[in-house]
């Protein structure tokens, strides 16, 4: 009984990874559309498409599929029409949220954010609530399992390449770039055989507001966070002061 069990549970977790693979494909070929369409479908005078391309790579895409999206987008002209939309809010405890999506319904997706928003308790933001606190940098993490290299050696490579920075975390090594060198670091880490497990544009948070987030912590309501994105201007200790009162 306990085998037939352990075989259960193997199968829904597999099943539920190939639904959350299945939704990533999806993500990564409305994506693969876009940067056909803005820029062509050859990769070599497309950077926005080589940076999709080893952004489903990385998320072990097959090559034929991906293939088979670049030919879809640059030979349907009558493709559906997919736009970046962004929506900022806040979660719970005022958490700031950015969601960044691709749609051909505005209104769908919107009320979507919107009813995700709500169910999750929290409520969608005006534009630029929350992004005042996040810069857009390229992020490439690399397992240290699967890389043989050096810290020192990689990191090395990375910075003659134009990374901004490099982190040696516990189980994978970060790199962060400016969104202008992202494809020139990710491209010299390829060269160099480095196998990326994420290679993405990321919102980072901005240091300078990372000791504002914490303090709020305190203040336990979403009316705290709106008045704080209303004092934000003034330092953090008039912020603080105005919270206190």
């Amino acid at each position: 009984m306990s085998g037939h069990s352990k075989f259960a549970n193997i199968k829904h977790k597999k099943e539920k990874n190939d639904a959350a693979k299945g939704k990533m494909f999806t993500i990564i070929g409305k994506e693969i559309a876009v940067a056909v369409k803005e820029g062509g479908a050859d990769p070599d005078n497309n950077s926005k498409l080589r940076d999709v391309i080893a952004k489903a790579k990385a998320n072990n895409m097959p090559n034929d599929t991906i293939e088979r999206g670049i030919k879809k987008a640059a030979g349907n002209v009558n493709a559906v029409n997919y736009e970046s939309v962004t929506y900022e809010g806040y979660g719970p405890n005022g958490t700031a949220i950015i969601v960044d999506a691709l749609t051909d319904n505005k209104n769908r997706t919107a009320a979507n954010v919107r009813n995700a928003f709500t169910k999750g308790g929290g409520n969608v933001g005006t534009q630029g609530c929350v992004s005042f606190m996040f810069d857009k940098k390229g992020q490439i993490i690399i397992d240290k399992e699967e890389c043989d290299m050096e810290a020192d050696e990689l990191m090395m490579i990375a910075l003659d390449a134009g990374a901004e920075d490099f982190s040696d975390e516990e189980e994978c090594y970060e790199v962060l770039t400016q969104p202008e060198e992202f494809s020139a670091v990710r491209e010299a880490l390829e060269a160099a055989g480095v196998k990326m497990t994420e290679a993405e544009y990321a919102k980072k948070s901005i240091k300078e507001h990372e000791d504002i987030i914490e303090s709020m912590k305190k203040y336990d309501t979403m009316e705290a966070w709106r008045r704080m994105h209303q004092h934000i201007e003034r330092s953090l200790e008039d912020v603080l002061t105005e919270f206190e009162k």
